[in-house]
């Protein structure tokens, strides 16, 4: 080289042929679910099933706990096991209760969450 030629300046442009994903060998849930194929609706009739049962368990529960309460109340009153049920029966009724609806709830989101979380890991393949 000469004194007075610079070397050449050369733009890398591009990612790098270690960098590059290669394609996937067969498409991937997401594109299941959007192309709303047979396999994409299993997969969505399979989180709304799971997310169907846990709202039902959730409800069952709430219907155990807090229905049977006026049975209970009955009872109590035809044995006579209660002269006067009226202070208990606000204290079940608008305080104890509250808790346990708290309780369910929170059971339930977290379920609800957990469902999603898996089904994304399905779907992300993860």
């Amino acid at each position: 080289m000469s004194a007075e030629q610079s070397p050449r300046r050369e733009t890398v442009t591009g990612v790098p042929r270690s960098a590059r994903r290669r394609p996937p060998g067969h498409a991937p849930a997401r594109s299941e679910i959007t192309e709303q194929t047979t396999l994409g609706t299993t997969y969505v009739r399979s989180l709304m099933r799971s997310q169907l049962r846990t709202a039902l368990l959730a409800l069952g529960v709430l219907v155990l706990v807090v229905g049977t309460l006026p049975l209970l109340f009955a009872l109590a009153r035809a044995s006579g096991a209660l002269a006067s049920p009226t202070p208990l029966l606000w204290g079940v009724l608008g305080v104890a209760v509250y808790p346990v609806l708290v309780l369910i709830a929170r059971w339930y989101v977290r379920r609800a969450e957990r469902n999603e979380r898996d089904f994304t890991g399905l779907v992300e393949g993860r």
